[in-house]
């Protein structure tokens, strides 16, 4: 063993009891900030003692042994640490973070002390955070995954899902005529509501399916639709029905949002974004407004879902329209049900078959 390691391993037995007594080792503020503060430990020896890569299994080893029946230091989770701590180190300390004027976000970020503990991390737990440093290689993103997770209490498989599906990516970036339509506070909670595109990777729907079937598949599959429409949705009903003047008129689905104290109006069509989606749209949302809304609401918002959307044309036909409308894609899953799965030959097979024989 390096020199020094054993002073150094009684320093980190030292500090686990010491959290032991004061969180029992929960998921907590107190856990994180040991895990944090035990991988800073090691990178810091092994930057300036030079010790090497086998002295992360042997205190695992050791520590397993001095606390027999304490989960959480395997030599699996013992690296995780170290991980830990450098995912949200390392870019803080490249040379970029520290030049004057240099474009980098992060040094502004109060959360980012230094080397100290970052305070959104310390709020969520140890699985959330294993996922986001093992997950994502930018902090920015890191850094709103982490906000989201507990402003919105995602669990460790929702967060998973928010991130493969490219959430952050995929926020505000809908056309919308909101910042003309709505006034500034509102308007920010409205773009920052709706997505583009929308990731409907639950169904497995044919290519040619109608939009009476997308419709339906998204009802009963309400719970995940809600997920990808993001915090604040409120189912309200599937073709709403709507009379004026003795004729008849049916919403796709409405929904209410609890943030925005408004209702949402979306009308789904299997097909690329054309300019006469935004009137019959507007034309709902002053039947809804007069109809449906609650002099305490406010002004009804119009989402239109298309399998695509060229984003000129729709801003064409948004532009002089004056009621809140947003446009934005969606799209599908392409793989295959699994009760299907196992009925299709392998692709080796499928080779073979189609080899010329000699």
């Amino acid at each position: 063993m390096p020199a020094g390691y054993r002073e150094f391993l009684e320093d980190v037995k030292s500090r686990i009891r010491f959290t032991q007594v004061k969180a029992a080792l929960s998921a907590s503020r107190e856990l994180i900030g040991l895990y944090w503060d035990i991988g800073k430990s090691i990178v810091e020896r092994q930057e300036g003692e030079g010790w090497g890569k086998a002295i992360v299994d042997r205190l695992a080893v050791d520590l397993q042994r001095a606390f027999p029946g304490v989960e959480g230091f395997s030599p699996r989770n013992v690296w995780r640490m170290r991980a830990f701590y450098l995912a949200w180190t390392k870019e803080i300390l490249a040379p970029a973070a520290r030049e004057s004027g240099a474009a980098n976000p992060i040094p502004t970020m109060p959360e980012l002390d230094g080397l100290n503990l970052p305070r959104v991390v310390s709020e969520i737990p140890w699985g959330q955070n294993i996922a986001l440093f093992q997950k994502l290689k930018d902090t920015t993103r890191r850094f709103w995954y982490a906000k989201m997770t507990i402003e919105h209490g995602w669990s460790l498989p929702i967060l998973v899902h928010q991130i493969e599906s490219g959430l952050y990516e995929r926020q505000g970036k809908a056309v919308t005529n909101f910042k003309r339509t709505l006034p500034p506070p509102q308007s920010d909670l409205a773009r920052q509501a709706i997505k583009d595109p929308y990731a409907f990777d639950f169904l497995t729907l044919a290519g040619d399916a109608r939009e009476r079937d997308l419709e339906r598949g998204l009802v009963e599959h309400i719970q995940k639709f809600l997920l990808e429409l993001g915090v604040g949705f409120a189912f309200v009903g599937r073709q709403v029905h709507l009379e004026v003047e003795g004729e008849d008129f049916y919403i796709d689905l409405l929904f209410y949002h609890l943030r925005l104290r408004c209702y949402v109006v979306i009308e789904l069509k299997n097909g690329p974004f054309k300019p006469e989606y935004a009137g019959k749209m507007n034309f709902y949302l002053s039947a809804v407004d007069e109809r449906l809304r609650h002099k305490d609401d406010n002004a009804s918002i119009g989402m239109i879902l298309c399998r695509s959307r060229k984003k000129l044309i729709a801003e064409y036909a948004l532009r002089d329209t004056h009621k809140p409308i947003g446009v934005s894609a969606y799209k599908l899953t392409k793989a295959l049900p699994e009760k299907l799965r196992d009925t299709l030959p392998a692709i080796k097979d499928l080779e073979a078959e189609l080899k010329p024989r000699q």
